[in-house]
């Protein structure tokens, strides 16, 4: 097993929202078991820790106390730090917990990864880490974000923003999602797609679809190929052919290899394939189709063929999958 860990801090205070510490810790610790399970020497352990300002037990506005291990002075000692939202008006808990923002701009110099949920990402707006960057928050607290932190590029279009190393999200079901992707990152896409199949997998959408990534190539400058992965989406259970796309676009098909790939870092049919695989998983947990319904629906030639894929991609079957789904099994 390796030395390494991957070192994750969650900041508290007393206005918190609890669930946005308590369920990513829950997700975190689901893929670690995983991971343990199937990777043998190549797993890294979560090390993760409760800070807070004193360094002492907070108790939550919901009288759950929560035992700290440190203050905020060694955020800076963390890969990972995760700023909960908050209840209510953040200023108050801005003003109780000074010393956040400084030690959130010092870890963030450090190297840190910094995921701001909700209106916790005043912390970071106030720390002047989002001055020149995009971000999001809480609907609710956005007209007075703006007016708190005009050199922040606020999004409230957007559930989740990335730029860099700096991560932002409107609400607890984007911050799963956000999640999700990190166990990816740490422990490989068979661990992520454990989880995200037994955590309120109906309330999903892939991080990749709700997130404004500054520089992404999935947010990238092609408007042609854009609308040719629009198309593909609002199309994807016909049969396609991709010389027949490029021509109905207007340019050769080798061109049309070579522009999608780079704007998007795949080849269009393993976008197509994606959007396919997407679509039969939302049909499996939401409808009672047949799967040989469901692949006639999402452009599969035959059941055998998405079971091919879908096993390909999920590691498991398309029936296997629903039964996980359907029963939200918390494993």
């Amino acid at each position: 097993m390796s030395t390494y860990t991957h070192r994750i801090a969650f900041t508290l205070y007393e206005q918190m929202l609890i669930t946005s510490v308590t369920l990513p810790v829950e997700m975190l610790r689901a893929g670690e078991a995983f991971a343990r399970r199937h990777l043998g020497h190549e797993f890294i352990p979560l090390e993760i820790a409760w800070l807070s300002e004193s360094g002492e037990t907070v108790h939550s506005s919901m009288g759950v106390p929560f035992s700290a291990h440190a203050s905020f002075s060694a955020l800076s000692d963390f890969d990972y730090i995760i700023i909960p939202s908050i209840w209510r008006n953040p200023r108050p808990v801005l003003r109780k917990n000074a010393s956040l923002v400084a030690n959130l701009a010092d870890a963030r110099r450090e190297g840190a990864t910094l995921i701001g949920v909700g209106t916790g990402v005043c912390f970071l707006a106030q720390s002047g880490i989002l001055d020149g960057h995009s971000a999001t928050t809480h609907w609710h607290y956005a007209e007075q974000f703006k007016r708190s932190y005009p050199l922040v590029a606020l999004r409230p279009d957007y559930f989740i923003t990335q730029s860099d190393r700096l991560y932002t999200v409107a609400s607890l079901n984007a911050l799963a999602d956000v999640i999700v992707h990190f166990i990816a990152q740490f422990y490989g896409q068979e661990a992520a797609n454990h989880v995200q199949q037994n955590f309120s997998h109906e309330v999903r959408k892939p991080y990749e679809e709700q997130r404004y990534l500054e520089g992404a190539v999935d947010r990238h400058s092609d408007e042609q190929i854009a609308s040719i992965q629009f198309w593909l989406r609002n199309n994807c259970a016909d049969e396609i052919t991709f010389p027949d796309v490029a021509k109905q676009f207007g340019m050769s098909y080798r061109t049309f290899n070579r522009r999608f790939k780079a704007a998007t870092g795949q080849t269009a049919a393993n976008y197509l394939q994606t959007v396919r695989v997407r679509q039969v998983t939302e049909l499996l947990a939401s409808t009672n189709l047949s799967i040989q319904e469901i692949a006639l629906a999402c452009g599969f030639n035959s059941q055998g063929q998405l079971s091919r894929v879908f096993k390909s991609t999920m590691n498991q079957t398309p029936s296997q999958y629903r039964q996980v789904v359907r029963k939200k099994l918390f494993s």
